[in-house]
């Protein structure tokens, strides 16, 4: 809602006076003491109107109302267009930096050093439209000539400046340099994949700017999906010299499989090396950001279909999840569960899960204390693996034993819903056939197993 003029500084009159900063501060040793909570009061024309906290970045528009710089930018780009005080028009060019305020707010700040308030630091001059069309123009010259380490400069520049405000981002995407990135990438990855010396470098360094930019439209997504690009893609996420471009690689892999493009799944599931860098990354893990983003992407490619599911099954991909399950974190598991729950759509990934002695047990573990979605997909592998086969009945006699059947109960106690619900009810449907010789040894877990609902 736009307020007029006066009635808008009648309430911020009313509102800013009560805005404070709370600190907490340990009391001198010489004064002794505990900890004592300081109160220290906001000067009303250091509160942006917008946030109702102190600037940090002040800017006024040609209205007179000053703001804090990411209040005001944020209030244009959801759509407005006027001065959320006045209600007359504002563009973002309109914007000027307020360099007294800013003094003001930082002077203020060493004076009430004491009091636990901290110096606003003088913010970085933002990236105009010249500015980040030179960096751009940068990229793809250097590109062009076949220059690594100019290219790859580049590409750090543009990183850096994303990286430094969401304003910056804007201006770079505006001009292009996703495009040019991915163009970039296309040109110096080449016909043979290059995994060590300057090309290599100005590969990850692209890959590094590229993340900055997601999404990725149709046509970034093409250029990276080309077979000279995912061969490249490959080398770097197998043995890629630095661990930053080996995480980048993972990163940009995911945003081509999850962004719903067709074509670019084929074309990784089709990338000579690609199926088993990524089951590397699982079983070898580097840093947990490139594991997550390596499991997000083999799931979308296991689910592609029966044959890219027995591919991976092949690879090992089901005692890789297995294993990492054990002592995962909450993404991790889900992500690492929902790979293994696709593998079990074909038979060499029944087949391995089966063999592992740990599967069942995990399973059984992750079905509770983690999330929903993780519940969803350990219900759904236990299922596949208890379904009629030649293998089924041992996996039964193992999931009755480590405490299965008083989970699944407890489960739809407390509720669930859909497929799990159905398939919660199939399993115990199936195990309660060999409940009578078979001890649970899992109790502990089920002591509110008869508590009301």
């Amino acid at each position: 809602m736009v307020l007029p003029m006066s009635r808008a500084t009648r309430v911020a009159g009313r509102l800013m006076p009560e805005i404070s900063l709370l600190r907490r501060g340990r009391k001198s040793a010489a004064r002794g003491g505990d900890d004592a909570e300081v109160e220290v009061s906001v000067p009303a024309n250091f509160v942006c109107p917008i946030s109702l906290e102190m600037m940090r970045d002040p800017v006024t528009a040609p209205t007179g109302i000053t703001y804090d710089r990411e209040s005001v930018e944020g209030w244009l780009a959801r759509g407005h267009d006027t001065c959320p005080v006045t209600g007359r028009p504002v563009r973002l060019a309109d914007l000027v930096p307020n360099h007294a305020t800013r003094r003001m707010i930082q002077d203020w700040c060493v004076a009430n050093r004491a009091r636990g308030v901290e110096r606003v630091p003088t913010p970085r001059v933002p990236v105009g439209e010249d500015d980040a069309e030179e960096v751009v123009a940068g990229v793809s010259a250097a590109a062009r000539r076949g220059d690594a380490a100019a290219c790859g400069a580049a590409a750090a520049t543009a990183r850096a400046l994303g990286r430094e405000s969401e304003r910056n981002r804007r201006c770079l995407a505006g001009a292009g340099a996703a495009h040019a990135l991915s163009s970039a990438f296309g040109l110096l990855a080449g016909e043979e994949p290059v995994v060590e010396g300057a090309v290599a470098g100005a590969l990850g360094e692209i890959l590094a700017a590229l993340t900055v930019f997601f999404p990725l439209d149709e046509e970034c997504r093409s250029c990276i999906a080309s077979p000279p690009s995912l061969k490249s893609l490959a080398s770097l996420l197998s043995h890629g010299g630095e661990l930053a471009a080996r995480v980048s690689a993972a990163v940009v892999l995911r945003e081509l499989a999850s962004s719903g493009d067709r074509h670019a799944l084929e074309a990784i599931a089709r990338a000579h090396g690609m199926c088993d860098a990524l089951v590397g990354l699982v079983t070898s893990p580097v840093s947990s950001q490139a594991t997550k983003a390596a499991l997000v992407t083999a799931y979308y490619l296991v689910s592609s279909g029966d044959r890219a599911a027995a591919r991976f099954a092949e690879l090992g991909v089901v005692p890789a999840a297995v294993e990492l399950l054990v002592d995962a974190d909450k993404g991790t598991s889900e992500k690492a569960l929902a790979v293994l729950d696709a593998a079990l759509c074909a038979d060499a990934g029944v087949e391995s899960a089966r063999a592992h002695a740990l599967t069942v047990p995990v399973l059984v573990k992750k079905m509770f204390r983690v999330s929903d979605m993780a519940t969803d997909f350990a219900v759904s592998a236990l299922w596949r693996l208890c379904r009629a086969g030649a293998g089924a009945a041992p996996c039964r006699a193992e999931a009755l034993r480590v405490g299965a059947f008083q989970k699944l109960l407890l489960l739809l106690q407390v509720g669930c819903a859909g497929v799990t619900k159905e398939r919660a009810s199939e399993l115990l449907k199936m195990l309660n056939g060999s409940r009578g010789s078979v001890e649970c040894i899992e109790t502990v877990d089920f002591k509110g197993l008869k508590r009301p609902f």
